[in-house]
């Protein structure tokens, strides 16, 4: 199993967050993630990055998708010349989705910004 990081940055604006659901999808085949597993991963980054830039924002978010000996981590870290002083939040659909769809998730404000983390575990064969 490879283990490492892969880094990536987009602007702040829905029309890029598609670029953040191919790279996810990338890693975890590359991990062993079953499809439905890849797609899982792929609406749960989206709603994740949603929730961090709304219909847009003036700056980046920041993207690392760590390779896990047991599974794949993302973090996300937004950073905007924007006012940005809002609480990111999830609609309780939200909070349905991601919690069928991966094991761990984090949403909150860290010292540059609005941040998430997720986590999603390989099951054994």
């Amino acid at each position: 199993m490879a283990t490492g990081e892969v880094r990536l940055e987009v602007p702040a604006s829905p029309e890029f967050l598609r670029i953040t659901r191919i790279m996810v999808a990338g890693v975890a085949s590359r991990l062993g993630f079953t499809l439905d597993e890849v797609e899982d991963l792929r609406i749960a980054i989206d709603e994740l990055c949603f929730a961090l830039v709304g219909k847009g924002r003036t700056g980046i978010i920041a993207i690392r998708y760590l390779m896990l000996d047991d599974g794949l981590a993302v973090e996300g870290d937004g950073h905007f010349t924007d006012d940005g002083a809002n609480e990111p939040t999830l609609s309780p659909m939200s909070h349905q989705i991601l919690g069928a769809m991966v094991d761990e998730v984090e949403l909150g404000r860290g010292p540059d910004g609005p941040t998430f983390r997720m986590v999603k575990r390989l099951r054994p064969a």
